[in-house]
């Protein structure tokens, strides 16, 4: 089993592509269903008292191998089970789902299970949640609040007008290059999940703080090694998904706005102001990158939300 889930994994990253976030996921639920396999042969053999008493000696266990042919759907509804009673969330429950679905597909599809035991197994149901957005006014106060005279205002202000006029994620922005980016046709290419490129506009206002940026404030931010990501930090090294978030939350402190600002905020905040002033939920699908327009038809239901709240605020009857 351990084996094959290693293989799996060089799969994900060789053949797939997918990002190294979605390969630890799968691997640290893959892992964890595994030794849940192995415990559970141990205990079988030695008994669980034994078992646990050589647990608690930090002694080294027997080595174990679990066929995968030899798993049934029956032990995955048990190891599921058993997580919920530890108290994992529906949403985490989900991703060991999914792990364990793509996993047996793969095996049956390279020949080393005869029979894929998961392909029924069914997907738990999840409450889906809002995403918190920030009204036109409130992003206006935070691009507004940085100041281009600041160490590093202008760096910082281009990376929070990026992120609310394309949309970007995080790990999107950090990898921006500058050959990616065309001021002049106001477009900058994104490579996304899985490594998939997209086409995103740019504002002009976006457009020019890039432009102010990269005229007057990269320069003297590259070294000798630095690369040609477009956003440096003062060692001249690309920035840090970490770093992308300390420079938001300042920027919203700096504003005054008594909101939980983050990275992702501006990228909600770009999908329901797009919908809200006519877009159509297909192109925003694109903007964003979504494979699946049910993971976009979310914000209809945030600008539902918005136009309730507009009722009952102004209509002289909705009280």
């Amino acid at each position: 089993m351990r084996a094959a889930l290693e293989d799996f994994i060089l799969h994900l990253a060789t053949e797939r592509g997918l990002s190294v976030n979605y390969q630890l996921s799968t691997r640290l639920s893959l892992e964890g269903f595994t030794l849940w396999l192995e415990r559970g042969q141990l205990a079988a053999a030695m008994g669980q008292s034994a078992l646990d008493a050589t647990i608690e000696r930090g002694e080294e266990l027997p080595p174990i191998a679990i066929n995968p042919g030899a798993v049934t759907l029956e032990q995955v509804g048990t190891y599921l089970a058993h997580k919920k009673r530890l108290g994992l969330s529906a949403g985490s429950i989900k991703l060991v789902v999914v792990a364990v679905k793509i996993f047996f597909r793969w095996l049956q599809a390279r020949g080393r299970i005869a029979h894929d035991i998961a392909e029924d197994l069914p997907l738990p149901r999840t409450d889906r949640f809002l995403p918190e957005t920030m009204n036109e006014l409130q992003t206006e106060q935070l691009l507004e609040g940085i100041s281009a005279t600041a160490p590093r205002g202008l760096r910082d202000r281009a990376i929070l007008e990026l992120l609310y006029a394309s949309g970007l994620r995080v790990s999107e922005l950090v990898n921006a290059r500058l050959e990616f980016l065309d001021l002049d046709n106001r477009i900058i290419r994104v490579v996304g999940k899985g490594g998939k490129t997209r086409l995103v506009p740019v504002g002009q206002k976006a457009c020019d703080a890039l432009h102010a940026y990269l005229e007057n404030e990269r320069p003297g931010l590259v070294k000798k090694r630095t690369g040609s990501e477009i956003f440096l930090s003062r060692n001249g090294t690309r920035l840090t998904t970490v770093r992308i978030w300390q420079i938001v939350k300042n920027a919203a402190r700096l504003a005054g706005l008594d909101l939980n600002v983050y990275p992702h905020l501006l990228r909600h905040s770009f999908a329901t102001h797009l919908l809200g002033n006519g877009a159509d939920l297909r192109i925003i699908q694109e903007l964003l990158g979504h494979a699946d327009i049910s993971t976009t038809q979310i914000y209809t239901h945030v600008d539902q939300q918005r136009l309730k709240a507009i009722h009952h605020r102004f209509h002289p009857r909705a009280k």
